[in-house]
């Protein structure tokens, strides 16, 4: 309903990975699976049909810590190589699935991410409801779109387009605020508070 004007890809899904296996059979053509490092290769995708995987490792954080491998500039780029890949394949309609470990972060930054790419034009703002529109509870992941931004010269308008969603987000699901500081997220909803 909402594929990108240059790309074979006609419809996109996001999701975690307790939801892959509902999806074995909806003709995925293509996957971007977005994993901690460590994270097996998801059984689920055994039930697939024939599909082209991408699997990139990190964790879903906003920078350096114990433990924690942050997503970087490469990992943006090598969503935007996935993204330029799939402008090229032309045969008949395709199907991306693009999913992290529970579809809210990672996986919805990524498919920003590959909006922004194939649609240069398009306002961030429209990149970010359509998005939405397909992922309700998404809260995309703000040091992923901010290299984005600077790899798009985009000037700040994706991070500013989430930084409203995120800004939404807490205000239907005001309890994101405390879990997501938790988890060392606190900038994000620093910035959304902020206004």
């Amino acid at each position: 309903m909402n594929p990108a004007p240059t790309s074979a890809i006609t419809l996109h899904t996001v999701c975690g990975l307790e939801e892959l296996a509902r999806h074995g059979g909806r003709g995925v053509s293509h996957v971007l699976s977005l994993l901690d490092p460590g994270t097996p290769e998801p059984e689920a995708f055994g039930a697939y049909g024939a599909h082209a995987r991408t699997t990139l490792r990190f964790h879903d954080c906003l920078g350096p810590g114990e433990g924690l491998v942050p997503p970087e500039p490469a990992d943006v780029a090598a969503i935007l190589a996935f993204g330029r890949d799939l402008t090229l394949e032309s045969e008949g309609e395709g199907h991306l699935l693009v999913h992290c470990h529970y579809g809210l972060s990672r996986s919805t930054a990524a498919l920003l991410i590959l909006f922004a790419g194939a649609e240069p034009e398009t306002p961030a703002e429209a990149l970010v409801a359509r998005l939405h529109g397909l992922r309700e509870p998404a809260w995309p992941n703000a040091r992923m779109v901010a290299f984005a931004d600077a790899i798009l010269d985009r000037g700040g308008s994706l991070s500013e387009a989430v930084r409203r969603l995120h800004a939404r987000q807490l205000g239907v699901r005001p309890h994101l605020a405390d879990l997501l500081r938790g988890l060392g997220r606190g900038a994000e909803v620093d910035a959304a508070l902020a206004g």
